[in-house]
């Protein structure tokens, strides 16, 4: 596998980033395009006497220093900026990170910039932190596979996070482990503007111990849990039931609009012909597979002429499923009058008969 990777990494070099790090400024245009240094092409006013005389005021004053633009000399770029990786350097940091067990190749095809702009040690010290708060190689590889962007960080901008799940997000200390290991994008979340927004619009709806929702905190608020609260509302939903599935189900915050709800509420209102406000209790729906549970159970009561609810026909496992389906087909149901028949009767009421 090392000679592969080696003979793997001579046949690449490290190309620049594709952007500039935030502290450094751009190099000057200059460098490609000499063309731009023609003094027409530039928006910069003309300093010639010759244009800018006649336009003095009678007092002198002191003229503002400008950089020089002559095509003859540059001004050297920042030093920071001329510095790239050099491939001695690029291949030690992937040596190192494939004697983690990372999937190396899928790093430098998909995720280069990351490794391109953190230096060994930086990473050697992630991997340290990561260690010191008992993380095993495995969970570090699914760390890593999850969240890329990890290794372009510092351990002292985890600190900030940490701090914010433990004292504001109210995490357990035993539980911090098991938090990050769910949603590794916390490590790379801002507190100020993601997660404590998160957090706050969380509350503001009722959503009580957030803390065993931490994985929703990484979530923008704009662009993804307000859209999915707006389109229930789209559909029927007063705000105030829309809030009360979220509340009672968050998890379907991460559900996918186009590929998971609007299917299964599509299904549910065209094929089932059943009412909204049974998606009102049991929100928990839009969590079984369509193809796998909704579909073959419901085809299944409409062929026996059964009707459950929507939590005893979902949620049942399959032996119990078609025991309450043999013992509708196989025995008559109580008449109302009957001291047998029961109010807490699982099967639809339409069913029975007087």
């Amino acid at each position: 596998m090392e000679d592969t990777l080696l003979h793997f990494l001579s046949n690449i070099k490290p190309s620049p980033l594709p952007y500039p790090k935030a502290h450094s400024f751009p190099l000057s245009h200059h460098y490609y395009c000499p063309a731009l240094s023609c003094p027409r092409t530039l928006h910069f006013p003309t300093l010639s006497s010759k244009t800018n005389t006649a336009s003095l005021p009678p007092k002198p004053f002191k003229t503002p220093e400008t950089p020089s633009i002559s095509s003859h000399h540059t001004p050297p770029p920042p030093q920071s900026q001329t510095h790239e990786p050099s491939n001695t350097e690029f291949q030690e940091k992937i040596l190192y990170l494939d004697s983690l067990g990372l999937d190396i190749f899928s790093l430098i095809n998909n995720h280069r910039p990351f490794i391109l702009s953190a230096s060994l040690s930086n990473i050697k010290s992630i991997i340290d932190l990561l260690t010191s708060m008992n993380f095993t190689p495995q969970e570090f590889r699914r760390i890593i596979s999850m969240c890329p962007e990890i290794l372009a960080s510092t351990p002292s901008t985890f600190t900030p996070v940490i701090t914010f799940l433990l004292r504001e997000a109210r995490v357990n200390g035993s539980d911090l482990k098991h938090v990050i290991n769910r949603r590794p994008r916390l490590l790379v979340s801002s507190v100020k503007y993601c997660l404590r927004p998160t957090l706050y619009f969380l509350q503001s709806i009722g959503l009580e111990e957030v803390k065993r929702h931490t994985y929703l905190l990484s979530c923008s608020v704009e662009k993804k849990l307000l859209p999915r609260i707006q389109y229930f509302e789209k559909i029927g939903f007063s705000y105030k039931d829309a809030v009360s599935m979220f509340r009672r189900f968050p998890q379907l915050f991460n559900y996918s609009i186009k590929n998971n709800i609007e299917p299964k509420l599509n299904y549910f209102v065209v094929e089932m012909g059943r009412d909204l406000k049974e998606l009102r209790e049991f929100p928990q729906y839009f969590s079984f597979s369509l193809e796998n549970r909704i579909k073959p159970r419901h085809q299944c009561c409409v062929e026996k002429g059964l009707c459950f609810p929507l939590h005893t026909l979902l949620k049942t496992s399959q032996e119990e499923f078609m025991s309450r389906i043999d013992v509708c087909c196989n025995s008559s149901v109580p008449l109302r009058s009957s001291p047998l028949y029961s109010v807490n009767c699982d099967v639809d009421s339409s069913t029975n008969t007087e």
